[in-house]
Parts: C-alpha cells; sequence; structure tokens
C-alpha cells in the first residue's frame, strides 16, 4: 500500500454517488507498502479501503483479482471483499486510473511473528492454496523468476562501486533460473505474503491483505516467499534466518496440507528465486520512485543477505535444523 495519487473530498463524492454504502464521511492515505494508492475511507460505522492501481498491475488482470478476493470470501477465507457499485462491476474510475473500494479487514500486523504466529500463517495459506483449487481463474504469474529478465535489464548499476552486486546478481539469476524446478503441484497463491499483509485480532489471526500478486504458481513458492518475509530476524543490521519459524510455518501448513518430497527437496531453489525477485525490484524501486510519492522505500539490501544465505543452504533439513 502507498499513496501515489492525491484524491480530495470531490472524489469522495463521486464514491459516494458510486456506491451503495453509508455516505462517506472522512478518508486518510496509507504510506506501508510500494504498489497501489491506497486510503481509509471511514462512514458514521464502517470502514473500507479505497485502491487506485498504478504501475505494475496490468489494466486487463484486475478483475481477476477481485474474483478470486470474492471467491475467497465464500470459502470462508478472511480477506477483504470487493463491493460491487450500483451497475453491478467491482471498479469505477478515479482520476483516469482504475480503482475499487474493499471491505476493511478487522486487526492489524505485526512487527515481530511468535512461532504460533508462524504456525497458523502456515494454515491459513494452506486453506487458500485448498480453496483456490476450486477456483476457475487463471492469471500468469508477472514476477515469475521467469519473468524477471527486463526488470534485471532495467536496472541502472550508475557507478563502477556497483560492479560487484551487478555481477553478483546476473551470476546468481542465471544458476537460478537453470536449477528451477519443473512439475510442482501448483494453482492460486497470494504471491506477497509479508508481514504488513497479515492481520492480528486479540493476537489470533484474523486474515490477509492485498492480493494484487496473487497468480498461478507452485504452491511451494509461496512457502519460499513466507520463509523470506517472514521467517528471518534482523539483528542490528544483519538478517539471520530462523528455522523454528520455518518448521513452524511449515507445521501448520501440513496440518492442512500435506507437502511432496519433491516439493521439500526445491525449497533451498524457491527461496533462492523468491529472494532474488525482491531484490529486482526493491533495487528498482529505490532508483525509480518519484521523490513526491508518499511512500516508504524499502531497502534492497536485505535481500541480498537473504541470497547470500541461501547460498550457504542447501537441503531441506537445512531449514529446519
Amino acid at each position: 500500500m502507498a499513496v501515489y495519487t492525491k484524491i480530495s473530498k470531490k472524489e469522495v463524492l463521486y464514491i459516494n454517488k458510486k456506491f451503495e454504502v453509508n455516505k462517506i464521511i472522512d478518508f486518510k492515505g496509507i504510506k506501508q507498502g510500494i504498489e497501489n494508492t491506497n486510503y481509509l475511507l471511514k462512514s458514521r460505522n464502517k470502514k473500507f479501503i479505497l485502491t487506485i492501481f498504478e504501475k505494475r498491475v496490468s489494466q486487463k488482470e484486475i478483475p481477476f483479482f477481485m474474483k478470486l478476493m470474492d471467491h475467497l470470501n465464500n470459502f470462508k477465507i478472511n480477506c477483504p471483499k470487493p463491493l460491487k457499485n450500483k451497475s453491478g462491476d467491482y471498479l469505477i474510475r478515479i482520476k483516469n486510473k482504475t480503482a475499487c473500494v474493499v471491505s476493511f479487514l478487522d486487526g492489524k500486523d505485526k512487527k515481530k511473528l511468535s512461532l504460533k504466529n508462524c504456525f497458523d500463517v502456515g494454515k491459513i495459506i494452506a486453506q487458500m492454496h485448498l480453496s483456490s483449487k476450486k477456483v476457475k481463474l487463471y492469471r500468469k504469474n508477472s514476477m515469475g523468476i521467469k519473468n524477471l529478465n527486463p526488470l534485471l535489464n532495467s536496472i541502472k548499476f550508475k557507478s563502477k562501486k556497483f560492479t560487484n552486486i551487478e555481477k553478483f546478481l546476473k551470476n546468481n539469476f542465471q544458476d537460478i533460473k537453470r536449477k528451477w524446478p519443473k512439475g510442482l503441484p501448483n494453482g492460486i497463491i497470494h504471491g506477497d505474503l509479508f508481514i504488513d499483509n497479515i492481520f492480528f485480532k486479540n493476537n489470533k489471526l484474523s486474515g490477509i491483505i492485498d492480493f494484487y500478486f496473487a497468480a498461478n504458481d507452485y504452491f511451494m513458492y509461496e512457502i519460499a516467499i513466507c520463509v523470506n518475509a517472514l521467517c528471518f530476524d534482523k539483528k542490528n543490521s544483519k538478517f539471520l534466518i530462523n528455522k523454528k519459524k520455518v518448521k513452524n510455518l511449515i507445521k501448520g501448513y501440513e496440518s492442512i496440507k500435506k507437502i511432496s518430497i519433491k516439493e521439500k527437496n526445491s525449497l533451498n531453489i524457491l527461496c533462492r528465486g523468491a529472494a532474488m525477485r525482491y531484490f529486482l525490484t526493491r533495487l528498482y524501486d529505490y532508483t525509480n520512485t518519484p521523490k513526491t510519492a508518499l511512500i516508504k522505500i524499502k531497502d534492497p539490501r536485505e535481500y541480498y543477505q537473504k541470497i547470500v544465505i541461501h547460498n550457504n543452504l542447501k537441503t531441506y533439513k537445512d531449514y529446519l535444523k
């Protein structure tokens, strides 16, 4: 979540006219995240989220996200539910951009997850994967490892001091692509399950948000993204893998859905690929985000460290002991 597009009372009046909801009386930009513009909308007794789609989200793919969240709600997966406007559509136009309004999810994100939280995250991911198998939707993963070449080529390494980073990136990227697994169990994954996309209320997991990277990919790739995003602890400026968290995440997942031997044997290369994806997107954003955007830029060095750590691990057991 972020704020690139500024709105005023004029746009709020337009939303009030378009949707059959209690009159919106207050709105506020949300800074977290880096992809789309988000506002918290408040009526007298309810809250909603307005999302204005920016940057990497393709217009023709937006209906996929709306239908997915609607379906997941029907399967009792706690996530934002898109509102239909008076014409029966999910989408409206604001400032010449596509936008939607979704229900507000109760709870808030945590700064740090406990082992029990990791177990519960594993459970909800598995429930989502089982539910998504029943959803007849398809979206190619635009941020999958095979689609990252244009992103890598668009990063400008502006001085000679970046030569080593450029070499490290290109060598690792080629190696990951060469070793990428084939034929793993797949379906729709969330694709971006970071700590600020997971909500808790009274220390119980209350739901997940921000499905705008959801796509069809390996289920185990989702676990790899979560290992990187949720199972590292920061000490001073260093990131260290917390194997107890990895173990609990996988235990929670397997309490709902079993993981095959082939999937487990692919964990290392999938973790390397997931870390590479975020290293590249953060490097790109670090050098390309406009200074006027109301946004918190994420440090790419975190994912450089994580790639190095994964490069020193090999087997599935290395992640648990």
